[in-house]
Order: C-alpha cells, then sequence, then structure tokens
C-alpha cells in the first residue's frame, strides 16, 4: 500500500517538507508545509528579467566589499602590529598592539571598500535603468562613475584617473568572466 506522504513529495509546484514527521507520522497537514521548487516573485516583471534587483545589488556588493576588506585590512593590521614589536614588550603589550592595529586596519579598509561597493550598485542600477539593457557597458560605465564619484573631492584630475581605473578595472574583471564561462568547463 502506497503511503499518503510519498505522493505528496513528487507533486508538481513544490517539494514537500514536514518538521514533525519523526514525531507522529499521522499528522494530517500536508498542505501545510509544500515549499515552492521555482523562484517566487511579487510582481510579474521581476520574472522576466534574469539578475537582481537594485535592493540585492546594494546589499550584496556593500556587504562583500566591507567583508573582503576588513578580512584584508585585519590581515594588513597583523602585520603592521607584529612590525610594530619593541624588544622589552610584554606579551600583553603586544597582543594589544595587535589587536589595535589589526582593528583600526580592518576599519579603515572595510569602510572604503563598502561604500566602493555601495556606489557601484547604485550606479549599475541607475544606467540599467537608463539603458534599460544588460551588457558589459553598464558595468564599465558603472564602475567609472563610481570611481569619478569616490575621488570627486581630491579633484578633477584625480577623479577623472580613478574613474577611468575604475571603468577598466570593471571591464577587465567582467571580460575575464566572460572568458572563463566560454573556456572552462565548470
Amino acid at each position: 500500500m502506497e503511503d499518503p506522504r510519498d505522493r505528496h513529495e513528487h507533486d508538481e509546484g513544490g517539494r514537500f517538507y514536514n518538521p514533525y514527521e519523526h514525531l507522529n507520522p499521522d499528522f494530517p497537514i500536508h498542505n501545510l508545509y509544500r515549499i515552492p521548487t521555482s523562484p517566487e516573485f511579487l510582481f510579474q516583471e521581476e520574472s522576466i528579467k534574469r539578475h537582481r534587483s537594485v535592493g540585492e545589488n546594494i546589499t550584496y556588493y556593500t556587504g562583500c566589499g566591507y567583508l573582503g576588506g576588513s578580512i584584508s585590512g585585519c590581515a594588513k593590521g597583523v602585520v603592521d602590529g607584529v612590525r610594530s614589536f619593541e624588544r622589552g614588550d610584554t606579551a600583553k603589550l603586544r597582543v594589544t598592539r595587535l589587536l589595535n592595529a589589526s582593528g583600526s586596519a580592518g576599519r579603515y579598509v572595510g569602510n572604503r571598500l563598502g561604500i566602493i561597493g555601495l556606489l557601484y550598485a547604485g550606479f549599475e542600477g541607475a544606467v540599467d535603468y537608463v539603458r534599460d539593457e544588460d551588457d558589459m557597458i553598464n558595468s564599465m560605465l558603472a564602475g567609472l562613475g563610481t570611481g569619478l564619484l569616490y575621488k570627486a573631492a581630491s579633484g578633477p584630475r584625480a577623479a577623472a584617473l580613478a574613474g577611468a581605473i575604475g571603468g577598466l578595472a570593471v571591464g577587465v574583471a567582467v571580460g575575464a568572466k566572460q572568458v572563463l564561462k566560454r573556456y572552462v568547463p565548470i
């Protein structure tokens, strides 16, 4: 005889999840725990585009920038902290120097890369909205705008240089991603 719970696991439109199945096998609420297998969208327009929304990009790029910057800044701070050790320092003083240097450098680099990620995601969303296309040019323009705005307070020459570096860096990264997708079987 077929178990009715097995029938629900293979129905279209979702997979069955019951957190109580091992506690009471006769628990008759199978439809309550049906998890959809396809992505859910609040608006139909979201299902047409094949990329993250602007809000998701802002969260992702800012978080990745801050986390990556904090980790690399802490690593740099550890190196600087070890270099600042002096002969005759106690272990407590060495640990304090190490923690202060790594925390200071981690905050500095993490905040800067988080801001760059925030600016990049905002520019990418704005360029995508204006051009209404999803291609490599959007990313390069977003990198250009990010560099320009990030270094705008340093003067027009520094801003232009930072914009060019940002656009080129993003262009190289996106181009390398395309080459890897094409030639490296994953």
